[in-house]
């Protein structure tokens, strides 16, 4: 049985506020749960009414486990509506809308409320092993003069320098690698420069910018801090953004020889997406009006190294079961975990050697139009919270389509860990 396409029917997604090095003003489920109310507000069925809830995040506060079940909650989906969370590293808002469309399909749901969110600021600080196993002798001690003898061990620098969860994170444990030194990596194997990387870089803001002011950006719905200031745009976005400002930032993964900089990689940010998904059976009893369909999607795996190339070898299928050209789709959003990243796929696909060895292609599969791709800016300028960007990207992507009256559309995303996902989406209206 062939992929049975599965309905969008609306979807928002907070502003992404940029991590400033301290806790930002929202927690990952009030993120959600804003993004969540102003989305259902306007629908035609109430929260009770979902089959069940799906959300993906990356990095969930221990106070909120099973993120999924916490929000959907507090948006009042009730006691009897399921609700859980998934992982994907950066593509678990994609995962979450996967997750969805498999249980649509196979009869479970009809209507489903799924998406991301990731309130990076917020990551942990963690005590060193040595600190936990000092807390631990401290503990066991039970007389005084036990307890001065452990506290005598006790070195200022242990308490001092404390684990940076994020930085743990965004670590490949298999290979020690950083994400951004596998970004390092691809820009060595297709010879990207710097200036490259940094010039992709000033048109992601150009492009963001120009969306804003076009109305573009219509999925955005603002959110009211408890002191009541309104947040009400991605606040990333640099509409200063300039070649020779980028040009004085130092490289950050590899500070003696590398390319890739702050300035040329997604910031880390703090946001929420949500989708509403439905079946052709919730379409017809809610007489609901989709933005438009999701017609295929794909997962991939390949070298954890060489993670950033994930959506080549997730896209590639999924064009191919379609009998698609890369320039037979309309618009692309590839997220931009690093400019590196997506000139590293763009060269991958015009590769013969990269196209028959990994691919298992003739020749190199083609060019992808750059004029197509990421048309309103992408992570490097609005953000890259790790939970949400799989699901920005396919709700950002219906939504450009329709701008443009264009039919068709990829969104593709890499994966740390060394994956790729993406999904073949149609316009609708």
């Amino acid at each position: 049985m062939g992929f049975q396409p599965v309905y969008v029917v609306d979807g928002a997604r907070t502003p992404f506020l940029k991590g400033r090095n301290a806790p930002g003003p929202f927690s990952a489920s009030d993120l959600a749960v804003q993004a969540g109310r102003a989305l259902l507000i306007r629908q035609s069925f109430a929260a009770s009414d979902f089959d069940e809830v799906i959300l993906g995040c990356a990095s969930p506060s221990p106070d909120e486990v099973n993120i999924g079940r916490v929000v959907a909650l507090r948006l009042g989906c009730g006691h009897k509506v399921p609700a859980w969370t998934v992982m994907r590293n950066c593509a678990s808002g994609m995962q979450a809308l996967d997750s969805a469309i498999a249980n649509i399909q196979n009869g479970r749901s009809q209507l489903v409320l799924a998406g991301g969110v990731d309130a990076l600021s917020h990551a942990a600080l963690l005590y060193s092993e040595a600190m936990v196993r000092w807390f631990a002798q401290m503990m066991q001690a039970r007389t005084l003069s036990e307890k001065a003898a452990v506290f005598a061990k006790l070195r200022p620098a242990q308490l001092l320098s404390p684990v940076i969860a994020l930085l743990k994170g965004l670590t490949d444990p298999n290979i020690g690698l950083l994400m951004g030194q596998t970004a390092e990596n691809l820009a060595w194997r297709f010879g990207i420069s710097r200036h490259d990387m940094d010039q992709f870089s000033v048109g992601s803001h150009q492009r963001a910018v120009a969306a804003r002011a076009a109305g573009h950006l219509g999925e955005i719905v603002p959110l009211l801090d408890t002191q009541g200031t309104v947040y009400g745009e991605d606040d990333g976005v640099r509409a200063d953004s300039n070649l020779a400002a980028l040009s004085k930032l130092k490289p950050f993964f590899d500070r003696r020889y590398g390319r890739v900089t702050p300035g040329n990689s997604s910031q880390i940010s703090d946001g929420a997406a949500w989708l509403i998904l439905a079946s052709q059976a919730a379409i017809d009893k809610w007489g609901l009006e989709p933005l438009g369909r999701i017609t295929d999607s794909q997962w991939a795996a390949l070298d954890p190294a060489q993670m950033g190339l994930g959506p080549v070898h997730a896209a590639t299928p999924i064009l191919q079961r379609n009998g698609l050209a890369l320039d037979d789709v309309d618009l692309w959003e590839i997220n931009e975990a690093f400019a590196a990243q997506v000139l590293g796929c763009l060269a991958a696909w015009e590769s013969d050697e990269y196209c028959r060895e990994q691919l298992d292609l003739p020749a190199a599969f083609g060019s992808l139009p750059r004029a197509r791709l990421n048309v309103d800016g992408g992570a490097v300028a609005v953000g890259h919270p790790v939970g949400a960007s799989g699901a920005r990207i396919v709700l950002h992507l219906l939504h450009a389509l329709r701008a443009a009256k264009a039919r068709r559309g990829v969104a593709a995303i890499c994966i740390g860990g060394g994956q790729g996902g993406a999904m073949l989406v149609e316009s609708i209206g």
